[in-house]
């Protein structure tokens, strides 16, 4: 049996684990509920029930637990895939800060 070390680390920002609640803004005006899993400086992994399409921008906006204004950002879509069945995991890198 042969023993597999993990690939190195590449993200070069700390990911600070969240489960914040979180909205997508569509361009049609709906909204997409998701949960903020993780969020460093330069990116975020959220959960959805929404696929994006490849390398779209998103606005996003994470709810914050203390009470305070949400963080809305503008994400571009790197990677989304199924984590269950109508679930997707969607990973992306903060473009802009909104609010």
């Amino acid at each position: 049996m042969t023993d597999r070390a993990a690939p190195p680390e590449r993200r070069l920002d700390r990911r600070i684990p969240l489960g914040c609640t979180a909205l997508i803004h569509l361009p049609s005006g709906d909204t997409v509920s998701a949960e903020c899993i993780e969020l460093s400086i330069s990116g975020m992994t959220l959960h959805a029930d929404y696929v994006p399409g490849e390398s779209e921008v998103l606005k996003v906006s994470v709810v914050s637990p203390s009470g305070a204004a949400p963080l809305v950002t503008r994400l571009a879509v790197k990677r989304c895939h199924s984590v269950s069945p109508g679930r997707y995991e969607i990973g992306g890198a903060i473009v802009k800060v909104v609010e």
